[in-house]
C-alpha cells in the first residue's frame, strides 16, 4: 500500500528565502518546458514529450553557471508539464472544454518533490537535510513507517510542510461480524442503520462571516501591492482552518467506523452530479467524497469489508421491498403494507445495508471503487 506522512517544518528566515528561491527555480523550468512544447509545436509542428525534455537536462546542468547544477527536483518538475498536457489532450479527446496549460507564477508554485529518498533530502533525526538548505527542524509527531519513496516540500499558508510518500504492509485489525449501513445527508452528516445520527458539523457555513470580512479586505486592496499578498495570506488562513476542521472530522468518524464495524456499506454517490444548483455550497460543505476516499484507504488498511451499493431509490423504497413515495419534506416513513413507521433516513441506511448483503461476491473486498471524482 502507499501512504502520505504529512509533518510542519520549522524553518529559520535564511531557509525559508532559499526554498522560496527553490521553488522560484522550479516554477522558471516549468514554464521554460511549457515555452518550449508551445514553440516546438509552433514551427516544426512537433509534439515534445517528455523524454524529450528529460534528454536535455544533463546538457543543461553541465552548462557553466548552471542554476539546475544541484537541483534535484528538475525530473519532477517536467513531469508536470507533461501530466498537464496529457490532461489537456484526454479533454480534447472527450470533447470538453480542454483548457491549455497556462504559465505559472512564483507565487502560485508551491511544491516540490525529491522523486527518489536519499537524493537530495533525507531524515536526520528530528531534522530534515535538504540540499542546498541546510537541516530543517520537522515536527514528527507520529513515527514514519515504510518504505519513503519520494519527498515533497509543500507551503502552505506562508508554512511549510514535507510529505513522504512510502509503501507499508497493510496493519489488519481483528476480524469482526457486525455490519453497519451509512446514509449521508446535508441535515445530519450522515444516519445509521442502527438509528444513531451524526450531526452535520457545517465548518464552512459557520466560518461564513470571517471569510466576508477576510474577502472583503482582498477586494479593497490594490492589486500587486503588499498589503493585498498580506490580505491574501490572512484569507488563506481562514480557508486552511476550514480544511483542517473538516479533515479533523471526518478522519476521526472514518476511523471509529472502521474499528467497530467489518462491513460498511454506503452509496456510490455522483457526487460531483450532486454538488451543482441550490445545494452546491452545502454539498461542498460537507464533503461526502473526502469522507468516502477517507474511508475506502482506511477500510484496505484495516482488512474490512467496503461496499458501495446503487443509491437509486434507496430513499423511496422500504425493507419489504415495497416502494414508498416521499418528498424532501416528508422526514417520517410510512409504509402500509408491512406498517414499517420509523425515520425516513433510518430506514434508508438500512435499505443500503439490505442491498450490501445481497450484493454480488465479486464486491467482497476491502475496497470497491467509487465514482466520487
Amino acid at each position: 500500500m502507499r501512504k502520505t506522512f504529512k509533518y510542519r517544518l520549522f524553518t529559520t528566515h535564511l531557509q525559508k528565502v532559499a526554498l522560496d528561491a527553490q521553488l522560484r527555480e522550479a516554477c522558471r523550468l516549468y514554464n521554460a518546458a511549457l515555452q518550449e512544447r508551445r514553440d516546438a509545436y509552433k514551427t516544426c509542428g512537433k509534439s515534445l514529450n517528455y523524454y524529450d525534455q528529460a534528454n536535455q537536462l544533463k546538457d543543461i546542468r553541465a552548462a557553466k553557471n548552471s542554476s539546475l547544477a544541484n537541483y534535484s527536483c528538475s525530473q519532477d518538475v517536467l513531469r508536470r508539464v507533461d501530466k498537464a498536457f496529457k490532461a489537456f489532450f484526454r479533454r480534447v479527446k472527450l470533447g470538453q472544454n480542454p483548457g491549455y496549460p497556462r504559465f505559472k507564477s512564483h507565487r502560485r508554485f508551491d511544491s516540490i518533490t525529491f522523486p527518489s529518498y536519499g537524493d537530495g533530502i533525507r531524515l536526520n533525526g528530528e531534522a530534515l537535510r535538504v540540499q542546498g538548505i541546510g537541516c530543517i527542524k520537522v515536527k514528527l509527531h507520529r513515527p514514519l513507517i515504510g518504505n519513503v519513496k519520494t519527498a515533497t516540500l509543500k507551503r502552505e499558508c506562508e508554512k511549510w510542510f514535507v510529505c513522504f510518500s512510502v509503501e507499508y504492509q497493510a496493519q489488519l485489525l481483528p476480524p469482526l461480524s457486525n455490519e453497519i449501513g451509512i446514509d449521508v445527508g446535508l441535515t445530519d452528516f450522515a444516519t445509521l442503520s442502527n438509528g444513531k445520527s451524526i450531526p452535520n458539523p457545517r465548518f464552512y457555513k459557520l466560518a461564513e462571516p470571517k471569510l466576508r470580512r477576510a474577502q472583503r479586505k482582498v477586494a479593497r486592496r490594490k492589486k500587486s501591492s503588499n498589503r493585498r499578498r498580506k490580505a491574501v495570506a490572512l484569507l488563506q488562513k481562514v480557508h486552511a482552518r476550514i480544511k483542517n476542521q473538516r479533515n479533523e472530522f471526518q478522519h476521526k468518524f472514518s476511523f471509529w467506523l472502521v474499528r467497530n464495524f467489518g462491513t460498511i456499506a454506503i452509496e456510490n454517490l455522483n457526487v460531483k452530479g450532486l454538488a451543482s444548483g441550490m445545494l452546491a455550497k452545502s454539498v461542498h460543505d460537507v464533503a461526502w467524497a473526502a469522507f468516502f476516499s477517507k474511508l475506502a484507504y482506511k477500510a484496505e488498511n484495516a482488512g474490512r469489508r467496503l461496499v458501495a451499493v446503487n443509491p437509486s431509490g434507496t430513499s423511496q423504497t422500504c425493507l419489504c421491498g415495497e416502494k414508498v413515495w416521499k418528498t424532501l419534506s416528508d422526514r417520517e416513513h410510512v409504509c402500509t403494507v408491512c406498517g414499517l413507521i420509523a425515520p425516513r433516513d433510518v430506514v434508508s441506511a438500512q435499505v443500503i445495508l439490505q442491498r450490501a448483503r445481497i450484493s454480488p461476491s465479486s464486491v467482497n473486498a476491502s475496497v470497491v471503487e467509487l465514482s466520487v471524482a
